[in-house]
């Protein structure tokens, strides 16, 4: 497994991993295209083997960060890529000063809950009826990072 930052090119591989995650944020072509439009100080990684099997969206917002997407094509889940790039993801935050993590999932996405739990992010809150099709709650979490510049 090889994570790298995603760039446009990477974006059919993307959608297409998308596509087959119900849970996912589901992004039209304008708003991948925003990812790497520079207008905002977004990361973007993905995980690859001889193909990306999976991507990570966060968007940095003064010293916090919220994570916005991650997403493992539906074959490759279960091997430890999703934690991979979390784990990444984190790292970078660290090296970057960033104080803080934050992200929102569905109340029935339990395996990206018990990740989430596993690298230290505390609940926080709840959003009701936040999502639809179905509707269902956003649940809030946070992680401290410690890191200050």
């Amino acid at each position: 497994m090889h994570i790298r930052p995603a760039t446009s090119a990477d974006v059919g591989a993307m959608r297409r991993i998308e596509a087959q995650a119900p849970s996912a944020a589901h992004w039209n072509d304008s708003e991948y295209a925003r990812i790497f439009a520079g207008d905002q100080p977004r990361l973007a990684l993905v995980i690859q083997n001889d193909t990306v099997q999976g991507f990570l969206v966060a968007n940095r917002i003064g010293s916090e960060w919220e994570l916005e997407n991650i997403v493992v094509a539906s074959g490759a889940r279960r091997r430890g890529m999703a934690s991979a790039l979390l784990g990444h993801f984190l790292d970078v935050v660290k090296q970057q000063g960033g104080e803080s993590v934050f992200l929102e999932v569905r109340a029935s996405n339990a395996a990206a809950r018990a990740l989430y739990v596993k690298y230290g992010f505390a609940e926080t809150g709840r959003r009701r009826h936040y999502y639809q099709q179905p509707d269902e709650d956003a649940v809030l979490y946070r992680k401290v990072t410690g890191s200050r510049r």
